[in-house]
Order: structure tokens, then C-alpha cells, then sequence
């Protein structure tokens, strides 16, 4: 499907610099009180406009800004513990499927079954997300998720567990995630407000990250000594104190928004709306290539750990640790981007693709663990990037069916990719397989970058005299100081702002390509 024509007030809107904004003057941006839900219905002219945001970089002590927030720190803690025992759960889970089937098929049907619901009823987890209170969504989902990773700990401590109950058990947990992933990513602007909206989600991406370095280093530990069993009970009681400290959240103290009411078209007014502004079409395109070919590497892992260097169950804990490392690094690297642009969506999804592929040549495992360093690195500067562009590019009245579409493409895709990636890993080569993995997202960031570039008319310039800026990005028309047309004429040139934006302000706008 053909991507619509950008328009200029589409294109313009995502990010809007504010010269008023606090955090210019090297102040913290103070985010508003919360407000109750007004009976009012939004005049129809501002039904789609996001959220306006700073684009200026923080000084460093404000990297993790959000934090000050108690509901968002309170809600960040239990983040962390429940994102450290997933980890050991998802490690533990792959590794015993791997052992009870020997196939790395079967790995990749595990990652399939868990995320083929998101692939299909996405969209009406995101309905869901927009009608009913998000905080009592998770508060159910976590409560459930319990129940399963209990079930698994017992199965597998009993030493009755089969193949076939891992994978109904990650069919079920699937089947939470379509309600869980919208709501809380919509969630966390009720946590926040807009004013730290960026950089909560970017506090998110370095939680779950930071949970991604323990977990599975403290999952291979368990594996060699004690077995799977105990890390699906570690996962139980970590979704038990999520539920405990949702109930521990002030009330009074959320930014809540009004439910959308229930009516006919709601996901096909989601999908329209979506497409409408390319600013979320476009990473919707690059994380579908991410998510189909990119995404299952603990498939890949697991066969890089078992088949060609034969480390066992704490060498492939490490490797994803590895990996988790690097993603560290990006997630506290995307809290200073100062610019969110398209340009950063589709360099990190090229760059992620170029990292696997020089991890298929890697000489030994010493080199392979550092390419999975750098690929967790490009990995989590797009999907930070792609998720920050596609949160601010909607309203809040329709950003949970939004983001249950980017979700869906995202985790469905892993469905898809799971079981294509595993077949080749077991039947032909990893080396293939990883290769693969990273050449077609490298392909399609490629082929992207040239459509943008021709639609803006941009182009790349190289000043060997600006070590800074060695690599620009700049318009075609760009022309000499001493060339340039009249002052009175430059104003005629600058992108517009939202609806009512002043052109001094409107001038501020960032490009999003």
C-alpha cells in the first residue's frame, strides 16, 4: 500500500519548540496540575493535534527528569523489578524449549504463539485502552500473568512440564499483552503529562534495558544451578509487586484524559488518522521490517549459542546480555537527543540491520559479543525514536488505537519473523539466518532515506571542514549566503506550526525528515 501524500501541517507538527518553555532558560519544564476529564468535547479543529514538546537538549542533571515525578517513579520501580523477572522468564522459556525439542523451530513457534494475538486483535486491545481506565487494565493483566508464570513454575519444578504447555501458556500470555502493551504505553502520559513525555518514555526504554542487563545474566545463573523453574517463579512475584505498587499510585495526582465513547468505525478511524501523517506511517513501514526481520534475536542467539559456539545456557545469557548492554547505552543516549526526526528513526533501523550483518562475520565469539553490543545500541535509538515520533504525532483521544496498530506491526511482526528466522537458523546456516536478519532492514532503510530525501528535496553534503558536522543533511535549494533572495522573502520558507501558531514560533518547528 502507497503511502499518502505528506501535507505541510502533517508533516510540521510532531515536535514544536516552545520559546516560552522553562527549559530553555536551563530550568526543569514544569508540567501542569492535572485536570479532571471536561464534559466538553474538544473543538473539531484541534480533535488531531499532538502534543507540543521541547526539543532542546536537558542539562545532564535533568537525563531522567520524569523521575521527579512520584506517580512515574513509584510506577518506574515496580517497571523495573517486573522488566528484570520477564527477562528471566523469556530466557529461561526459550532455553527450555530449546532443550525439551532440541529444535530452534520450536523457538521460534514459541515466539510466534505469543505474539500472533497482537498481530490480530491489536487494534482491539488499543479500542480497549482508549474507553476504559488504563491504570485497572494493567492492574488485570499483571494478576494474570502471575497465574501463568506461576503455572509454568510449577509445571516445571514438578519436572512434568512438555513442549506443548509452554506453548499454550505463551499463547494465553499473548493474549494479555494485546490489553497490557497499549495501555501502558498510553499510561505512562497519564503518569507524566506531556511536558515529560519524551523522557519518561526514554526513562522506560532504560528501565526495561537495564532489567534486560540482569535478567538474563541472573537467568543463565539459574539455568546452570537451580533450572528453569525458579526463574518463572521470580516472574510470578515480580508481576505480583507490579500490582501492588499500580494500587500504590495517587489518583488525584494523574493526568487522566476523558474515555473515548464507544461507536462505530473507532479502528478505522484510528487506521485513517494514522495515515494521514507520515510522521506515523513511515515508522510504522520501518518497524515492520524491524519486527519481521530484526526482532527475534534470542531465536538467533540461542542458536549461535548452542550450534556454533557451544556455550550452553550461561553463554547464551551472556549474549543477550551483551545486548542489553548496548541497549543501555542507547536508551540513556535517546534521553539527550535534542532533534526527533524521521532521519533518526530510519538511521537506527539502518544502522541495527548493519550491525547484525558484521555480526555474521564475526571471526570469533569475542567479536560477535561486541557486534551485539552495537546492535543493541542501534536497536534502541529506533525504537525509542519510532515510538517518541508516533506517541507525539497523535492526540490523546485516539493514541491508544494508535499505538495498538504500531504494536501490532511491531509484535506481530514477530510472529511472522519468529518461526522464517529459527527455519533458516536450523536448516540452512545462523550465519545465513543473522545475515538475513540485518540485510533486509538495511535494504529498506536505504530505499526509504532515497524516497524522503526526493519528496523533501534533500540531499547529503560533505564539509571536511567541520569535524562537527562532517555529514549534513541538507534542501537542494539551499544556496549561498551571498546568493540567497531578500530577507522579506525568507519568511515564506519556513514550515508552519500547528493551526493558530504565530510565524515566529511556527519558524521553531522541527522538520521531521
Amino acid at each position: 500500500m502507497a503511502p499518502p501524500p505528506p501535507s505541510t501541517a502533517t508533516v510540521s507538527q510532531p515536535v514544536i519548540d516552545s520559546a516560552a518553555s522553562p527549559a530553555l532558560q536551563g530550568q526543569p519544564p514544569q508540567p501542569p496540575p492535572p485536570q479532571s476529564p471536561s464534559p466538553q468535547s474538544p473543538p473539531p479543529r484541534d480533535v488531531t493535534q499532538p502534543i507540543a514538546v521541547v526539543s532542546e537538549r536537558l542539562p545532564w542533571r535533568h537525563t531522567f527528569i520524569s523521575l521527579r515525578v512520584p506517580n512515574f517513579r513509584i510506577f518506574a520501580i515496580g517497571h523495573f523489578i517486573a522488566v528484570i523477572a520477564l527477562w528471566m522468564q523469556r530466557i529461561a522459556q526459550d532455553w527450555l524449549v530449546l532443550q525439551l525439542s532440541g529444535s530452534v523451530t520450536a523457538v521460534g513457534i514459541t515466539v510466534a504463539l505469543q505474539f500472533m494475538p497482537s498481530l490480530v486483535l491489536g487494534p482491539w486491545g488499543g479500542m480497549m485502552a482508549d474507553r476504559f481506565p488504563k491504570r485497572k487494565i494493567l492492574i488485570l493483566c499483571q494478576a494474570v500473568a502471575a497465574v501463568l508464570a506461576a503455572a509454568l513454575a510449577v509445571l516445571a519444578l514438578s519436572q512434568r512440564i512438555e513442549v506443548w504447555h509452554v506453548y499454550a501458556i505463551a499463547l494465553v500470555l499473548g493474549l494479555v499483552t494485546v490489553l497490557d502493551q497499549p495501555a501502558r504505553q498510553v499510561f505512562v502520559n497519564e503518569l507524566v503529562g506531556p511536558a515529560y513525555l519524551r523522557n519518561a518514555i526514554s526513562v522506560n526504554s532504560t528501565t526495561f534495558q537495564l532489567g534486560g542487563l540482569i535478567g538474563p545474566a541472573l537467568a543463565g545463573l539459574l539455568l546452570t544451578a537451580v533450572g528453569a523453574g525458579w526463574a518463572f517463579a521470580a516472574n510470578a512475584v515480580a508481576c505480583c509487586s507490579t500490582v501492588a505498587m499500580l494500587l500504590l499510585l495517587r489518583k488525584d495526582r494523574l493526568f487522566i484524559s476523558a474515555p473515548a465513547p464507544k461507536r462505530k468505525g473507532m479502528l478505522r478511524e484510528g487506521l485513517r488518522y494514522a495515515l494521514s501523517k507520515p510522521t506515523i506511517y513511515w515508522p510504522w513501514l520501518m518497524a515492520g521490517f524491524i519486527a519481521v526481520f530484526a526482532m527475534s534475536l534470542p531465536v538467533l542467539l540461542a542458536a549461535f549459542a548452542d550450534h556454533v559456539y557451544d556455550v550452553g545456557a550461561g553463554g547464551y545469557g551472556l549474549l543477550n546480555a551483551l545486548v542489553a548492554l548496548g541497549a543501555l547505552a542507547g536508551a540513556v543516549t535517546s534521553t539527550r537527543r535534542r532533534h526527533l526526526r524521521l532521519r533518526s528513526v530510519v538511521l537506527g533501523a539502518g544502522m541495527y540491520g548493519l550491525m547484525l550483518c558484521l555480526a555474521a562475520l564475526a571471526p570469533s565469539m569475542v567479536w560477535f559479543g561486541a557486534a551485539m553490543v552495537l546492535a543493541g545500541f542501534w536497536c534502541l535509538m529506533f525504537l525509542t525514536a519510532s515510538n517518541q515520533l508516533v506517541q507525539i504525532s497523535s492526540n490523546m483521544g485516539i493514541r491508544g488505537r494508535v499505538m495498538s496498530l504500531y504494536i501490532m506491526v511491531l509484535i506481530g511482526g514477530q510472529a511472522i519473523g519468529g518461526p522464517m528466522i529459527g527455519w533458516i537458523a536450523e536448516h540452512l546456516d545462523p550465519h545465513t539466518a543473522i545475515l538475513v536478519s540485518g540485510g533486509v532492514p538495511v535494504l529498506a532503510a536505504v530505499t526509504v532515506a532515497v524516497v524522503l530525501a526526493r519528496r523533501g528535496a534533500l540531499t547529503l553534503k560533505v564539509d571536511l571542514k567541520d569535524r562537527r558536522g562532517l555529514l549534513r543533511i541538507v534542501s537542494r535549494a539551499a544556496t549561498p549566503p551571498e546568493l540567497k533572495p531578500p530577507a522579506p522573502r525568507l519568511a515564506a520558507t519556513r514550515p508552519e506550526g500547528r493551526a493558530g501558531t504565530p510565524p515566529a514560533a511556527a519558524g521553531t518547528a522541527a522538520r521531521p525528515c
